[in-house]
């Protein structure tokens, strides 16, 4: 979100308020309305879910419904109250609050109503939720803050150690999307960067390989590695045997990078499914637990 320091007033909202970042004056404020999946700014939360529900002309859609939200599993009950609060004054009737993980399931065709394990990670903006799902809801669950921002800060973090050369937030989500990789790439791609030299303050370019990105990405990674492995351990005995049968389902933005999959395969041995809409399995998700809250 963009807002003029003066009036208050919002400039700009998602991308186009992105594209601002690290251009703007003194007079532009940014906002961040959520970090890490919760509400950082409450009336920041309140002017973007407006300003996207009358883009749809849908504004009065809120008044007297039922609305389904999905938040991290790590949220505390203040944080979900936070979320609840900001749907009830736009004259919502019942909020249900569902985790994120859970409805990812839903969203990348898992029947999670039958009694059958299923190990889901869903590797998301700020967090990464992984849950074991069997007979309708969630067994046990885990999240963590290392996910796609993380990661981008860590081929910033990679960048300026090896060049001496800083570069925006931005670049570095530019530079994961276009070459990043959890393997080899072989295709002798690589990635030009500008930023600027830390020692003499001067504009700089840079040539990023795919292996340095790999290099980059793999502690973050290893992050949530352990975590999914901590899951296992907890995992009670009859659901292990499901989860060897079903294998690991991944989805969210996260499963976007190219070798997740081969990746998890090679650390675990088990079959990793990638969601078809990585993207939108939260919000497939939420519509399906509508439709069975409705029946």
């Amino acid at each position: 979100m963009a807002y003029d320091t003066h009036t208050n007033t919002v400039i700009a909202a998602g991308e186009a308020a992105y594209d601002m970042v690290g251009k703007t004056n003194e007079d532009v404020r940014m906002v961040v309305p959520l970090v890490d999946g919760v509400i950082a700014d409450m009336d920041a939360a309140k002017d973007l879910i407006k300003i996207i529900f009358s883009r749809i002309k849908l504004s009065d859609i809120l008044k007297n419904s039922l609305v389904v939200l999905a938040c991290p599993s790590g949220v505390t009950e203040l944080e979900r109250t936070a979320l609840k609060q900001v749907v009830v004054e736009m004259g919502a009737k019942k909020v249900l609050v569902e985790e994120e993980v859970k409805l990812s399931a839903i969203g990348a065709g898992i029947n999670i109503s039958i009694a059958s394990g299923h190990l889901v990670v869903d590797i998301g903006g700020g967090t990464t939720d992984i849950a074991i799902i069997s007979a309708g809801d969630i067994i046990l669950s885990r999240s963590i803050k290392t996910a796609g921002k993380h990661f981008d800060e860590e081929i910033r973090k990679y960048i300026r150690a090896e060049y001496n050369v800083l570069i925006g937030i931005k670049t570095a989500e530019k530079i994961k999307v276009e070459i990043g990789s959890l393997t080899k790439m072989d295709n002798g791609r690589t990635f030009r960067a500008y930023g600027r030299d830390v020692i003499s303050g001067l504009p700089r370019e840079v040539v990023i390989s795919p292996d340095e990105v790999k290099n980059a990405l793999l502690a973050p990674f290893s992050k949530i590695t352990d975590l999914i492995v901590e899951v296992m351990e907890n995992t009670p005995a009859e659901l292990a045997g499901d989860i060897i049968r079903n294998g690991i389902t991944i989805c969210g933005g996260g499963t976007l990078l190219r070798g997740i999959d081969t990746y998890f395969e090679s650390i675990f041995q088990l079959k990793v499914t990638k969601a078809q809409e990585p993207l939108l399995t939260v919000i497939e998700g939420a519509k399906e637990y509508e439709k069975q809250i409705d029946k």
